[in-house]
């Protein structure tokens, strides 16, 4: 019964897996067919990727079976659920069909693709080197799992395969930018603020505009969530402490 209870979080990590693993199958069956049902379901079993990559935390510090092979196999579970799933999402969601008529567009989406996966990568990487060397109530560049959520949120919003160079672009512009919030040095606020009735209020208003708004709510909340976290650290440059600002160590 010991040993089963340590293999309880890999087990939950293994059901991450086999999401993404998932999302990555019917992107790559869909990418030629192009049906918006498909494309959506791919993007929703990443949320659901994301839901097991909380709940085996949650399993390995409720059965105290924390260990560093589930710290490895977490990593190894992130990049593949929230680097490669999505980045081959958007490649076929944005740029496979639109590629038999514009072959440039395929190529500069297969690099924005990488790009994002890439950054996944580093980012990641960077996150398990500096974990007590950081001030953990906010992240130093967004989250490996808000920038998945983030692509996939647009594909939630609309399924519909990128049909015009207009829209294959803003994919690619999408997928470069996220990418670059995710290895930047920008602060990010994470769970772990002191809680506030101001945040209670915050989380009401948001799951009454996700029953209002459905799934363009996503989109929504991650524009919100990026505009302002970037308007919170110009802010902080200029001096103010409204909110209080990222403890810097000096190892950092």
């Amino acid at each position: 019964m010991q040993r089963a209870k340590f293999a309880l979080p890999s087990m939950v990590t293994l059901m991450s897996i086999a999401c993404g693993f998932g999302s990555i199958v019917i992107s790559v069956d869909n990418a030629f067919i192009g049906d918006a049902g498909d494309y959506r379901l791919a993007a929703v079993l990443l949320v659901l990727a994301g839901v097991f990559d909380a709940l085996d935390g949650m399993v390995a510090r409720a059965t105290n079976t924390q260990s560093d092979f589930g710290m490895q196999l977490d990593s190894i579970a992130d990049v593949m659920n929230f680097g490669c799933a999505p980045g081959l999402l958007l490649y076929c969601y944005g740029f496979q069909r639109l590629g038999l008529d514009h072959p440039t567009l395929l190529r500069l989406g297969g690099v924005a693709s990488f790009f994002f996966v890439a950054c996944g990568a580093l980012r990641l990487a960077r996150f398990n080197v500096n974990v007590g060397r950081t001030d953990p109530r906010y992240f130093v560049g967004m989250p490996i799992t808000a920038g998945a959520a983030c692509v996939a949120s647009v594909v939630v919003a609309w399924p519909d395969a990128a049909s015009s160079v207009l829209h294959g672009s803003l994919v690619v512009l999408l997928l470069f930018v996220v990418g670059s919030l995710m290895v930047s040095t920008v602060r990010f606020p994470s769970s772990k603020q002191k809680k506030s009735w101001a945040a209670l209020v915050v989380l009401l208003i948001n799951l009454g505009l996700l029953a209002w708004l459905l799934t363009a709510y996503f989109v929504l909340f991650f524009a919100v969530y990026i505009a302002f976290t970037l308007a919170l650290n110009a802010a902080w440059k200029t001096g103010w402490t409204g909110i209080a600002p990222p403890v810097v160590y000096d190892d950092e």
